[in-house]
């Protein structure tokens, strides 16, 4: 079987018609290639150059053989240069599950921000719920989740990257609607609807754990519902709900949302993946995360080394510049 240096060697020397001028392009010794290019002979059972003072010239069989390798050589070199963009993260796919909105906040700077870096690569967003992501980042079927709230996942890696508000959604004609902000002892004895499906539940919990804590009674009632549709159901009067900041910036009829003002009322938001997961696109989509969050981690060459200033990490909070941690 026919080395590839050795088809190599061949083709330098029919494209530069002199064994010498091929060793010069090589980078080798003229002998070299005479050797290489005579034990490729040996192997096919033909000559493909006929040698001379001046120089080389190719056989009918040369020819013939050129033809076929010089196509054969141009599909691996391009192979090569794909595997070597991908490994680079200059093309590829990476998969993400969410679970809020990217109409804004720190999600919607992370994809732009990766995409104007790696333009190549294709982002593949996918809505899901929590336990649903988990288990589709298992089966390979997604490279990273970012869900809000705590994160306990057996084997997989978790780093908490931004902070957002909360806020509750109200009609424009409510009483509270005029407020610029809100406390929980405002919404005392209102009703509330929340969504049974993704990421309505995360939003349900929270309402629940901050009104247990200050002891606050409100009616609560789960609909069978979207996110977007429970926030027109909101805008016609149904009820209130609470979401965070990224929901401000989508645009419904007849529809407000109210910053909640007390030191607590912010919903932490982590990534999630796999750490023995290799593909290139999603190390170079963490380090993006992370460089965009504040935070390097240290001792991993996967992760870039600038850090922004907490007044540069988008969606923020204080509190998040002081718990800053180079090791989530």
């Amino acid at each position: 079987m026919p080395q590839l240096s050795e088809i190599r060697y061949f083709v330098a020397a029919a494209e530069n018609g002199s064994l010498r001028r091929a060793a010069e392009t090589l980078g080798v010794g003229q002998s070299c290639v005479s050797r290489k290019i005579m034990r490729l002979e040996d192997k096919l059972g033909v000559s493909l150059l006929e040698r001379s003072n001046t120089g080389v010239r190719l056989t009918n069989a040369g020819q013939r053989y050129l033809e076929e390798v010089q196509s054969a050589l141009q599909q691996l070199d391009q192979a090569r240069r794909a595997a070597h963009s991908a490994g680079r993260a200059e093309a590829g796919n990476v998969q993400l599950g969410v679970l809020t909105s990217l109409a804004g906040g720190f999600l919607r700077k992370l994809v732009i921000a990766y995409q104007n870096e790696y333009p190549q690569v294709r982002v593949d967003v996918h809505d899901g719920g929590r336990d649903e992501h988990i288990a589709a980042l298992r089966a390979r079927e997604l490279d990273i989740a970012f869900v809000p709230g705590e994160c306990e996942s057996r084997n997989c890696e978790c780093a908490e990257l931004w902070s957002e508000p909360l806020h509750i959604a109200l009609p424009k004609g409510h009483r509270l609607a005029e407020r610029g902000t809100l406390e929980w002892s405002n919404v005392r004895g209102e009703k509330f609807i929340t969504s049974k499906m993704p990421p309505g539940p995360e939003f349900h919990d929270c309402l629940l754990r901050r009104l247990a804590s200050l002891a606050i009674q409100v009616e609560i009632e789960p609909r069978c519902v979207g996110f977007e549709t429970l926030m027109n159901l909101v805008s016609l009067g149904h009820g209130l709900t609470v979401t965070t900041a990224a929901w401000s910036h989508v645009i419904l009829p007849d529809l407000v949302l109210r910053p909640l003002m007390g030191k607590d009322d912010v919903l932490p938001f982590k990534a999630i993946w796999l750490a023995e997961n290799d593909n290139p696109a999603l190390r170079c989509l963490v380090s993006t995360a992370h460089v965009l969050a504040g935070r390097v981690r240290r001792g991993n060459s996967d992760w870039l080394s600038r850090q922004i200033s907490s007044d540069e990490a988008p969606g923020s909070t204080s509190a998040d510049a002081r718990r800053r941690d180079p090791s989530p």
